[in-house]
C-alpha cells in the first residue's frame, strides 16, 4: 500500500473509531442522565414549590441494581429484595414514650436512624437530652415539633444545642411566645433545615418505616391544638398513631378524609383531656395498645374520667404518670412493651378477651415491666417527713400573673403547707430569677390554701406579700410567662400571658 494509501486507510479508521467513540460517550451520557433521574425521584412526590422535600435521601427502591448504584447501603437490601414496610430488614423499631410530667416527648429508633417528637417543658430538655444520651445518639435525623405549646417545644431548645439535627419538622403554624421564637432564633443560628409538615405527604425516615403526615392540612384551625401534626408510623405488620394534642375537630376531618385510621398502638390525644378521643374514633382506630402521656397529680384533671373509660374498654391502657417511661418494641409481626415502674405483667397471644374487656389483640404482644433503681429508692422512703413539704405534691401553682403592674401570685389549693425555701421564680427566657430565701423570709413556708404576691420592685416582705427588689421591669407588656420551680429544679407550674 502506497504512503498515500496508509494514510487514507488511518484516517477512515480514526474517522471510525472517532464515530464509535461519539456513540459510547451519548450512550453513557444518557445512561448516566437516566441513572440520576432514577434516583433522584422522590418516592411520595416532592413538597410545594419552594420547600424541600421531607426525604433525606431520595431513592427507588423498585430493583437491588438501582438501589446500589444509587447509593443505597448494603443493610437497605434483604434476600428477597429491597427494604420495605412489607418486606422489613433485620432488626427492630423502637417508640419510646418518654416520661416528662405533663407534656409529650417520643422517640423513635431505627437502623440506626433516629426522630425525636416533641420535648416536654423547658425544665424537661435536659431530660430528654440524657435519655438520648443514654441510648447512645449523638446526632438526630428528624426532630418533629408537633404545634408550639410550651408542654411539646419547651425542651426542644436544650436538644437542639445538644444534638447534631439533620431535620426540623414544623407544623407550620406560628405563635407568638417567647418559647416558639426562642426554638426558631436556634433553628436558624445553627442552620438547621427547616421543613413544614403537609398532609398527605411522608417523612422519609428509613425505607422500612412509613411516617405518614395525617395533619396538619392546608387551612388552619385557630385551635393550636387542632393544628398538631399527626403521624402513622408503619413497620411490617404493626402501626403506631401518633396525635400530639389534636382533638374532637382533627379525629373528625381524619376520619372524612378517609385515613386508614387502624393501629395497633395509640398515642391518645392532648393527654386524654375530654376534648378528644371520641367514641367514634377510638372505634375507627380500634387500638390494641394505648398511651397516655400525663403529668402525675396535673391541675387539668387529666387523663379524664370518661375518655380513660373508653379507652381501658377498647385496649390495653399505658399512662406515663403511673408507669414511667414506656418502649415499644417491634420485629413487625410482634410487638414487645417494657415500662420503667412495677405493675403487673401481661403476655397476650390468644384469642377472646383479655382482663380489662378489650378483644385480644391481632399481633402478640408481650408485656414486661421493669423497675427503675429510681422507683425503689423512692419506694424506700426517707426518714423524717413532717407535715412540711417542699415536694409539688401539695398543689402549689402559679395563679395569677399581671404583666402591667409587675406582680405574679402563687397559691397553695393543698391540704398541707409548702416549703418554698430554695423554690424560683422565672421569666420567659430566664432573663430574670427570684429564688425563694434570698429575702427578709429565708424559710418562707406557703400555708395550705393560702395565697403570696410577689412583687417586682422594692418593698418590705410580709406572710403575703414578697418583693423582688428589682429596679427595672421583669415582665415584658406584650406577652410573658412566668416559671414556678422546685428546690431541686422541676418545674412545678407555669402560666402564660
Amino acid at each position: 500500500m502506497t504512503k498515500s494509501g496508509k494514510k487514507s486507510g488511518n484516517s477512515l479508521l480514526r474517522w471510525i473509531f472517532g464515530i464509535i467513540f461519539v456513540i459510547i460517550v451519548i450512550f453513557g451520557v444518557n445512561a448516566g442522565l437516566k441513572d440520576d433521574q432514577a434516583a433522584e425521584e422522590p418516592l411520595q412526590g416532592a413538597q410545594q414549590a419552594g420547600e424541600e422535600n421531607l426525604a433525606d435521601t431520595q431513592v427507588h427502591a423498585e430493583e437491588t441494581e438501582s438501589n446500589q448504584d444509587s447509593g443505597l447501603e448494603e443493610n437497605n437490601l434483604t434476600d428477597n429484595g429491597p427494604v420495605t414496610r412489607e418486606n422489613p430488614g433485620i432488626g427492630n423499631l423502637t417508640v419510646h414514650f418518654l416520661d416528662v410530667g405533663q407534656g409529650d416527648s417520643i422517640l423513635l429508633e431505627y437502623n440506626g436512624k433516629t426522630m425525636l417528637v416533641d420535648a416536654g417543658e423547658r425544665d424537661k430538655g435536659r431530660v430528654v437530652t440524657a435519655y438520648l444520651q443514654d441510648q447512645g445518639i449523638s446526632g438526630i435525623d428528624y426532630v418533629v415539633a408537633t404545634h408550639p405549646h410550651s408542654d411539646h417545644i419547651g425542651g426542644m431548645n436544650e436538644v437542639l444545642n445538644s444534638f447534631q439535627v439533620k431535620h426540623f419538622v414544623d407544623s407550620g403554624f406560628p405563635h407568638t411566645s417567647k418559647t416558639y421564637e426562642n426554638m426558631l432564633t436556634t433553628i436558624d443560628e445553627k442552620d438547621i433545615p427547616f421543613e413544614v409538615a403537609e398532609e398527605g405527604k411522608e417523612i422519609e425516615f428509613d425505607p422500612a418505616v412509613d411516617v405518614e403526615i395525617f395533619n396538619p392540612g392546608p387551612e388552619y384551625s385557630d385551635d393550636l391544638n387542632e393544628n398538631s401534626i399527626v403521624l402513622k408510623v408503619s413497620y411490617g405488620e404493626t402501626s403506631f398513631l401518633l396525635m400530639g394534642d389534636a382533638g374532637l375537630e382533627t379525629e373528625e376531618k381524619l376520619m372524612g378524609a378517609g385515613y386508614d385510621l387502624d393501629s395497633d398502638i395509640l398515642k391518645v390525644g392532648h393527654h386524654a383531656s375530654r376534648s378528644g378521643s371520641g367514641k367514634a374514633f377510638i372505634s375507627s382506630v380500634s387500638p390494641e395498645i394505648s398511651i397516655i402521656e400525663v403529668g402525675a397529680g396535673n391541675d387539668y384533671g387529666h387523663p379524664h374520667e370518661e375518655v380513660l373509660e373508653r379507652l381501658q374498654k377498647a385496649s390495653r391502657v399505658y399512662r406515663t404518670d403511673l408507669d414511667g417511661t414506656i418502649a415499644v418494641t417491634t420485629d413487625g409481626p410482634t410487638c414487645t412493651v417494657i415500662t420503667q415502674k412495677t405493675g403487673s405483667g401481661e403476655v397476650v397471644t390468644g384469642t377472646g378477651t383479655s382482663e380489662n374487656g378489650a378483644d385480644s389483640p391481632s399481633i402478640p404482644i408481650i408485656t414486661r415491666e421493669t423497675e427503675s433503681e429510681e422507683v425503689k429508692s423512692e419506694e424506700a422512703g426517707e426518714p423524717g417527713t413532717g407535715t412540711i413539704s417542699s415536694s409539688a405534691d401539695h398543689a402549689v401553682y402559679v395563679n395569677n400573673l399581671n404583666l402591667k403592674d409587675e406582680w405574679v401570685e402563687i397559691k397553695n389549693r393543698g391540704s398541707s403547707p409548702v416549703l418554698l425555701e430554695g423554690w424560683k421564680i422565672e421569666d420567659e427566657g430566664s432573663k430574670h430569677t427570684y429564688t425563694f430565701s434570698s429575702y427578709t423570709f429565708s424559710s418562707y413556708t406557703l400555708d395550705s390554701q393560702a395565697t403570696v404576691t410577689l412583687y417586682t420592685g422594692m418593698g418590705t416582705d410580709t406572710s403575703s406579700e414578697l418583693y423582688w427588689g428589682s429596679e427595672s421591669p421583669v415582665w415584658n407588656n406584650d406577652g410573658d410567662t412566668a416559671y414556678l420551680y422546685d428546690n431541686i429544679g422541676n418545674l412545678i407550674a407555669e402560666l402564660e400571658r
